[in-house]
């Protein structure tokens, strides 16, 4: 019994660890950079805009499936569902202190996953793009994952309300998503 409480807190300590990794994102040098350009970071916009303590990621620990890199946390996009004024909504943030925000195979895939998710629902998603578009070192992968995107933006036009915030630079395919939604905001 107490070797199995000794097991179950080492990986508790385990689990712990890896979020504290996920959750610095870029790392301390990239979001000092954001910061100082007077933007947040992916979190902080999430945090900022769900009602307190309401949000549950999804998909924290996914990574890509490329070699060519060290680990980009939760893949460059922080994904998962919460609540304004005490209703439920969907959303994603691209973080662009990962790798750019791009999208690689995977951080498409996410994206995908929160669409189908308040489709499914009946939940509006919200979008908070900043990304460089496509990450190249991905190959075709990446892009492939553009359309499974927009095939979901359309099928949930008319169904659920999608509102994306522009709040970075957003470049390539990063820019269509978007432009399906039906309600589009952009800083300059």
């Amino acid at each position: 019994m107490v070797k199995d409480n000794q097991i179950k807190a080492k990986q508790l300590a385990e689990l712990e660890e890896r979020r504290a990794r996920a959750r610095e994102m870029g790392g301390k040098e990239r979001v000092e950079k954001q910061k100082k350009q007077g933007k947040l970071t992916a979190r902080e916009r999430i945090d900022r805009l769900l009602d307190k303590g309401t949000f549950r990621e999804i998909g924290m620990f996914a990574k890509s499936r490329s070699t060519a890199y060290r680990e980009v946390p939760a893949d460059g996009v922080v994904t998962g569902y919460g609540e304004i004024d005490g209703r439920k909504v969907y959303i994603f943030s691209q973080d662009f202190t990962s790798k750019g925000g791009t999208l690689s195979e995977i951080h498409g895939k996410k994206i995908c996953s929160i669409l189908d998710s308040a489709i499914r629902v009946g939940c509006p998603i919200i979008g908070i793009n900043d990304s460089g578009g496509a990450r190249i070192q991905d190959g075709v992968d990446s892009l492939s994952l553009y359309g499974s995107m927009f095939f979901r933006n359309t099928m949930a036009s008319g169904v659920i309300p999608q509102i994306c915030a522009i709040l970075g630079p957003t470049a390539g395919g990063a820019v269509y998503s978007p432009a399906l939604m039906d309600f589009i905001f952009m800083v300059n």
